[in-house]
């Protein structure tokens, strides 16, 4: 069977890569990492690719905000590469930093918006602090992203950022996040209770407690935890066996 290609863009500083690729190789794929200035050299690059992963770290240094200096890369440089890449269907996954870049990019919830005003942001954790603990996640039933509901299981994974903290511009776009069906995953407890905003089961003070969104096609997906850093039972800190990151990797790769 010929492995699915995964393209994995690096920006200057991005951190997560080689953990994103071990995901997809463990998960089935075959990843390609190429740097940004190698992906303007390459452009076919994109039409190889099935999906697409853009990981975490601090691209940029955070420079403007987190995410925002490489979503204006992927709006002036490749801004044609990507949405053909998305109006063809294939997937992007963006993980914390790369959620932060999706959203700033506008990819994430993707909706048309009025005088170039966003939303939805990520912004800065109601702790004040960098957030570095393991959480844990429920797939939204209701998720356009259909492929999700394999995993039937609590997600057990770590978070490690200081703007994770989603928020939205009123409580109108709240509710249509909710009826649009783009809430991907909610930080919950150990048993699958909702987290109710409380510290630090929701990490970073997240309205609604939500960890990840989605489009409306459900082949956009955002999340800032890092399930690529659960892939193998020996990571869990704890000595459990909680469903590990890896079987996201394997839904988004060949689920649908």
């Amino acid at each position: 069977m010929t492995k699915p290609i995964i393209l994995i863009p690096h920006a200057p500083g991005t951190n997560r890569d080689g953990d994103a690729a071990r995901a997809i190789e463990l998960a089935g794929g075959e990843a390609r990492i190429l740097h940004l200035n190698q992906l303007r050299e390459h452009r076919s690059a994109f039409r190889e690719a099935q999906m697409m992963l853009l990981p975490g770290g601090f691209s940029y240094g955070d420079a403007l905000g987190a995410g925002r200096r490489w979503a204006l890369d992927l709006e002036l440089l490749f801004y044609d590469e990507l949405r053909e890449f998305v109006e063809s269907g294939r997937r992007v996954l963006g993980i914390c930093n790369g959620f932060q870049v999706l959203v700033k990019a506008g990819l994430l919830p993707a909706w048309k918006e009025s005088n170039g005003r966003r939303s939805v942001t990520l912004t800065h954790n109601e702790s004040g602090h960098f957030e570095c603990r393991w959480i844990h996640l429920a797939v939204n039933p209701l998720c356009r992203a259909d492929y999700l509901q394999v995993l039937n299981d609590l997600i057990f994974c770590p978070i490690a950022h200081g703007e994770g903290n989603l928020q939205v511009r009123d409580e109108e776009t709240l509710k249509r996040l909710e009826s649009e069906g783009l809430v991907a995953f909610r930080y919950v407890g150990r048993q699958g209770q909702g987290a109710g905003g409380t510290y630090p089961v929701n990490p970073n003070g997240s309205v609604a407690d939500i960890a990840g969104l989605c489009n409306a096609a459900g082949n956009v997906l955002g999340l800032m935890p890092h399930p690529e850093n659960h892939i193998v039972a020996v990571q869990n800190p704890l000595g459990r066996q909680d469903q590990l990151g890896l079987t996201l990797f394997r839904a988004m790769i060949w689920e649908g």
